[in-house]
């Protein structure tokens, strides 16, 4: 079952639930998928998906940040339930320890010794982490294993 169908499969269940809040980010997040389809003319395939998914997390994550230094905690909350109902389409995230690993295996392969290869070792890792981990993280990583 493809990603783009889970999600079609999860929005009739939060229909026959009644579930508003998952339902609205479902429909989020397909409304986005079309979107895309339709402007690029393409059926999107389960790692374009997740590329969707990652950018709304990261929007989610950004307003919830200004939401807050703004006091208004309310809004931020309905960020966060969407944020929640998104992580659950996402794949398992890894762990420090894991990303660390692939990070010396693409140093490895690469031959990436200093901070001018940083744009050959992020092409070979990005495809590997998308989604499972914090990108920006990541990017600290690789600048302190190659600086």
């Amino acid at each position: 079952m493809t990603l783009t169908e889970r999600l079609k499969d999860e929005q009739i269940a939060a229909m026959k639930a009644r579930n508003k809040p998952r339902l609205g980010a479902i429909r989020l997040v397909l409304a986005a998928i079309k979107q895309r389809e339709v402007d690029e003319r393409i059926t999107l395939s389960d790692e374009d998906v997740l590329a969707v998914l990652v950018k709304m997390v990261k929007q989610r994550r950004d307003s919830v940040a200004q939401y807050e230094a703004a006091n208004r905690q309310d809004l931020a909350d309905v960020e966060l339930a969407e944020i929640a109902v998104l992580d659950e389409f996402m794949p398992q995230p890894l762990s420090d320890d894991e990303v660390i690993a692939l990070l010396d295996e693409a140093v490895a392969s690469t031959g990436a010794v200093s901070m001018q290869d940083m744009g050959k070792l992020m092409g070979v890792l990005k495809p590997l982490i998308q989604g499972r981990a914090d990108m920006g993280k990541v990017s600290q990583l690789v600048k302190a294993k190659l600086g």
